[in-house]
């Protein structure tokens, strides 16, 4: 039994209810298999893989290597300390009408908060911010797609997705303070541009 309770609010029902009427099978398919991006025993053997390909290189890729690693490492740990203090229902839990068009279960019953795949992206999408402007758009469209597709298969609320994603753009913030990864992209070259 966790500390704290946490309801869903009405437009994350509301949200809920309409994905459960209007989804099918194939959509759910498509989704169950897109939310695999955001698993975070596949995110930690990617940062497993980008710190040892660093390793020898610059300072700077070391650096981003480093970062990417404790940052993952971190947005795994951190759902599962929050999911030990917050209890809250899956919305997969709570709709027959669902299950009907193609909804599957999800984890453990009370641990829809916050979302574990949403926060992943939000430390992600963050992360990004050092990118060329078309990368990080890019980035931060797949990280934000991503965590939908937690509300779209009724593993989380839409709060829960929005709570985690923020959890992880702070998380990874704060982590660039003891990693050194840069606050902000690199200056362009002045003289690049004529």
């Amino acid at each position: 039994m966790a500390l704290v309770t946490v309801k869903p609010t009405k437009p994350d029902v509301l949200i809920a209810r309409t994905v459960a009427s209007k989804t099918n099978h194939c959509a759910e398919r498509v989704s169950r298999g897109l939310t695999w991006g955001g698993d975070e025993k596949i995110l930690l053997a990617l940062a497993v893989a980008g710190w040892v390909v660093t390793r020898g290189r610059s300072e700077q890729l070391q650096r981003a290597g480093n970062h990417a690693l404790l940052v993952t490492v971190a947005a795994s740990l951190a759902p599962h300390g929050m999911k030990s203090v917050f209890d809250q229902t899956r919305p997969d839990r709570t709709t027959v009408l669902g299950h009907l068009h193609g909804v599957s279960f999800f984890g453990k019953r009370e641990d829809a908060f916050p979302s574990g795949h949403a926060l992943h992206m939000g430390a992600l999408a963050s992360a990004a911010g050092t990118l060329p402007p078309l990368l990080r758009r890019l980035i931060r469209t797949l990280a934000v797609g991503l965590s939908l597709t937690r509300v779209k298969v009724l593993a989380h609320w839409a709060s829960d997705v929005i709570a985690g994603f923020a959890l992880g753009v702070i998380m990874e913030r704060l982590l660039r303070l003891w990693t050194g990864y840069p606050m902000s992209p690199p200056k362009e070259d002045d003289n690049a541009n004529p």
